[in-house]
């Protein structure tokens, strides 16, 4: 026994110290992620927050300039969606306008507008940029729409309040809408937190710089190869399940620093910066429940890399193969686009990412509140993935042996 942990000890050392000598995969494993979270985390604040981007505007043309036309164009300005451009004065400068870029969206308000408000008012027209997201574009047309309705309903009742001498009418049209509160629940009971920019994307591309690890092990495994160090391993009779043994605790220390640095990052440094904190669980139980977690996340991407490491012959193979499927995998798996985002018949395909799982996992405890109970699931796919993935880079290993 004391001899193998002997061995365990030195294999240690010696991945310690060629992973500190490679500046290039640190880089990859620290300094990417890094970039991505910050970058991320604020390019998308609004989209997680419901805001819409402070720099589009909407006008107004109004060719008709009766009452309902102002009292549509004061509905508009009281609704915090887009900024506010005031009033354009014909319809060529509106054109001109939005071509430019200046301005989102133009609200035509057509003529006789207040005159047929009751009757059948004439359709408004949206000029919009063909640039504004269509969710965007279809939100504001959709308020525009709601706007002009509880208008007419208005008109309405009010003038059916003057025949009936019933005053109140008019008044349930100036009503606001009931306010609906959303409150999003977690497991025993507990309030969970609405999802943020930070909580999508601090776990996301943690998870992905983990799975990056099979760079430096790549480098590390394939020059071992065709140095000859694996061959006099194995004359010195250290069987290969040692030297996996002894690549994986290095790789799996460095995917926690990872996750150490990635979340001080997202605690701290992108408020900083203008967007929200990442908001951690406050209970202990589910801080361990995020450490297991992460130990499984950490292990399936050494399994990974490892099996990468002993399909390649080079390291150019080695990147392309292990680059694409990363790659793959996170675009699959909900990293670079949420699955809720995706298209109802692709969000199925996202179950067979191991990125996908261990996201999962994340925002089980992260946003419902939830145990380590909760994650047995995606913590025991991420360990089978990586026993199968360690199965196959043996037989491999095995097969390549003169």
């Amino acid at each position: 026994m004391r001899p193998i942990l002997t061995c365990l000890a030195a294999l240690w050392k010696k991945e310690l110290l060629t992973l500190i000598r490679d500046r290039h995969g640190l880089a990859a494993l620290f300094l990417m992620p890094a970039i991505f979270i910050l970058v991320m985390s604020l390019a998308l604040a609004d989209a997680f927050t419901g805001r819409q981007n402070s720099t589009l505007a909407y006008a107004v043309l109004d060719l008709d300039g009766g009452p309902a036309a102002q009292a549509l164009g004061e509905r508009l300005a009281a609704v915090d969606l887009l900024g506010e451009a005031g009033s354009l004065a014909d319809e060529a400068e509106a054109r001109r306008r939005v071509e430019a870029g200046d301005i989102a969206f133009v609200v035509v308000i057509p003529p006789d507008f207040s005159q047929r408000i009751i009757q059948s008012p004439p359709s408004l027209r949206l000029l919009a940029d063909p640039t504004v997201p269509r969710m965007v574009r279809d939100g504001f047309r959709q308020r525009v729409e709601a706007e002009t309705t509880r208008l007419q309903l208005g008109a309405v009742l009010e003038r059916l309040g003057k025949s009936l001498m019933i005053p109140e009418l008019r008044q349930l049209a100036e009503r606001s809408p009931p306010v609906i509160a959303v409150e999003a629940v977690g497991h025993s009971g507990e309030h969970a937190a609405l999802p943020t920019a930070a909580q999508q994307n601090v776990p996301a591309w943690l998870i992905f710089s983990m799975f990056f690890v099979v760079v430096p092990i790549s480098a590390v495994f394939i020059g071992e190869r065709q140095h000859g160090t694996l061959q006099r391993l194995a004359a010195q009779r250290v069987s290969f399940a040692l030297i996996l043994a002894g690549k994986f605790l290095p790789f799996v220390l460095v995917n926690q620093a990872q996750a150490v640095l990635m979340v001080a990052i997202g605690r701290w440094l992108v408020p900083l910066c203008g967007g929200e904190a990442l908001v951690l669980p406050g209970n202990a139980a589910a801080l361990i429940a995020l450490w297991l977690m992460s130990c499984a996340v950490s292990i399936a991407a050494v399994a990974w890399a490892l099996l990468v490491a002993s399909l390649a012959r080079s390291n150019e193979q080695a990147i392309v193969i292990g680059g694409v499927s990363n790659i793959l995998m996170g675009a699959l798996g909900g990293v670079m686009v949420p699955r809720f985002v995706m298209p109802a018949a692709m969000q199925p395909w996202t179950r067979l990412s191991p990125m996908d799982w261990a996201l999962d996992g994340f925002h089980q405890i992260m946003l419902r509140h939830g145990g380590i109970g909760d994650v047995l699931f995606q913590g025991a796919a991420l360990l089978c993935f990586a026993l199968a993935a360690i199965a196959v880079a043996a037989v491999v290993n095995r097969r390549s042996r003169p």
